[in-house]
């Protein structure tokens, strides 16, 4: 049970951003079928009876997929209460975030056996699409806050509904795009989705605006708490999708004749998918943090972050010795190998206070050393351009295992080979499992992007592993968090990855586009990626701890 508790925090981020993300795609779905199919069904043709039918089809499994989830989550909540305030299991299924999920697989069921009826039948499929938005409700901020001000429940219901309605509904618009007879119904389809698209984005904006002013308060408060800094993050992500929604909304208003402006947008709209489902999954990281305004306590000044920000040269490339590290220490490796359960709050802050200078200087290293790879890296993929160095350049991908090789050694100094706990062990810990998964996904990404620069995997598909493995990197780097007890400490640790986070995710939307497009634009996006990851590699060289 402990265990459990210890690996819910992460487990949580990632069961709340998949329900958001299988939300927003019913919800997005029942919008286009009854916005932009069916009343477009003459102007499409032969062509409306499959494209309803597929959509209706993906709403069902979304649907489906969203009960399935939303019970997980809300047995994953009961289990960790039982076991956190040793509640009984009856006791636990009455909690207000256990009922919210409970609440909201009825409708997705509801919505799943309509869509599986067969005709869609507008009363129905709109009021279970609604309902699920306000089921959804019950686990924000503000249901759960006492203190709520008139409208932020609206602010927060016209936020979520803009997210299904443009990120839910893209997907839909691919589809029908790809299916569309010719370049005239492919535009009447693009001027339908801009309109909803348009009223979407009002929707997200005015939301989030109302819910920042509430939750964060003041200019200190989104700079100086973990709440402010991914709100900004949000922001940025939020900007980059506007942007591409912007290219796609001049596409659509484009000559029918003009392939390539429909080709263009489609690509585009690819790259929206993957921001978009990013910033689902950044909002769940979010709803599981604590409203900057309420954070009195442990809040980070402008200049402390600017300390932290201002990069230090030279680097450090000489580390420390394992034996002066604090997990070293008698008494560290004493209270590790005690059970979990017998381990006191005061024996853990005594641990976590132990962190000394040595350790600081480790971790600098390691970020510093992972710098040079990564900056490799890029540089090596910017030179594969000329023609002259490419036959060496395109092996920049083994770099990739000689970073997860070092990672694996150094990334957590408690955990076998340096360290005495166990690798199978040291899984229980919620930020050194994340640290394994990136190694998987680092490995993984080397092996068969080398594969694929030396033309060993010929499939059409085979180059899109890249920017997909990188933008799930990303997104996994975003909602990453350091099981440290010093606030402060995490926070600051916390603004240093952030950026980090969307540099990946520039370098995983322009290796897409340079795939997915032709000509001028792909030529650019090929140049963009590989400076994002050389920018990548730089902030980890200016990282430091104190």
């Amino acid at each position: 049970m402990q265990q459990f508790i210890e690996i819910y925090g992460f487990l949580s981020v990632i069961l709340r951003g998949s329900i958001s993300g299988a939300l927003s795609l019913a919800v997005g779905g029942v919008a286009f079928l009854l916005l932009i199919a069916e009343p477009l069904a003459p102007r499409l043709g032969a062509a409306a009876e499959p494209i309803a039918a597929r959509a209706g089809r993906i709403v069902f499994w979304s649907a489906l997929a969203l009960a399935c989830l939303v019970s997980l989550d809300a047995a994953a909540l009961a289990t960790m209460l039982v076991g956190a305030l040793e509640l009984s299991f009856a006791d636990a299924l009455t909690a207000d975030a256990v009922k919210a999920d409970a609440l909201a697989a009825a409708p997705a069921l509801a919505l799943a056996f309509t869509i599986r009826g067969g005709a869609a039948r507008p009363l129905p499929l709109a009021a279970f699409a609604a309902a699920l938005i306000c089921a959804r409700l019950g686990a924000t901020h503000a249901i759960s806050r006492l203190d709520n001000p008139p409208g932020l429940v609206a602010a927060e219901l016209a936020h979520l509904t803009g997210v299904a309605l443009w990120i839910g509904g893209i997907p839909y618009f691919l589809m029908a795009l790809a299916r569309a007879p010719d370049g005239e119904a492919q535009r009447a389809i693009g001027l339908r989705f801009s309109h909803l698209s348009t009223v979407a984005v009002a929707m997200i904006a005015a939301g989030g605006v109302a819910m920042s002013i509430v939750y964060i308060g003041a200019v200190e408060n989104f700079y100086g708490a973990a709440y402010g800094v991914m709100v900004g993050a949000k922001t940025i992500l939020f900007a980059g999708l506007l942007s591409l929604g912007a290219l796609n909304f001049l596409a659509v208003r484009r000559s029918p004749a003009d392939r390539g402006a429909f080709a263009r947008l489609r690509r585009f709209a690819e790259v929206e998918i993957g921001v978009g489902w990013t910033v689902v999954f950044a909002a769940a990281s979010l709803s599981s943090l604590p409203p900057a305004v309420d954070l009195a306590r442990d809040r980070v000044s402008f200049a402390e972050i600017v300390e932290r920000l201002t990069p230090q040269w030279p680097p450090r490339l000489e580390s420390p010795d394992h034996s002066t590290l604090s997990v070293s220490l008698p008494q560290v490796q004493t209270a590790r190998a005690e059970d979990a359960t017998q381990t006191n709050d005061a024996t853990a802050a005594a641990i976590a206070a132990q962190r000394n200078a040595e350790d600081i200087a480790w971790s600098e290293y390691n970020h510093h050393i992972a710098g040079l790879f990564v900056a490799a890296m890029g540089l090596l993929a910017l030179l594969e351009h000329w023609r002259r160095l490419s036959p060496v350049a395109r092996h920049w991908p083994m770099l990739m295992l000689g970073l997860a090789g070092f990672l694996f050694l150094r990334a957590d100094e408690a955990v076998w080979p340096l360290g005495q706990l166990g690798l199978i062990e040291s899984l229980r810990d919620p930020e050194i499992a994340q640290h394994r998964i990136f190694l998987a996904l680092i490995i993984g990404f080397g092996i068969f992007e080398w594969r694929v620069r030396t033309r060993r995997v010929k499939a059409q598909w085979a180059p899109l592993a890249f920017p997909f493995i990188t933008g799930v990197g990303g997104a996994l780097l975003l909602a990453h968090s350091h099981g440290l007890s010093n606030i402060r400490e995490e926070f600051l640790i916390e603004v240093t990855h952030t950026p980090l986070a969307l540099v990946g995710l520039l370098a995983s939307s322009a290796r897409w586009l340079e795939i997915r497009l032709e000509g001028r634009g792909a030529r650019i996006a090929g140049i963009v990626w590989p400076i994002a990851f050389t920018l990548a590699g730089l902030m980890l060289l200016a990282y430091r701890e104190a």
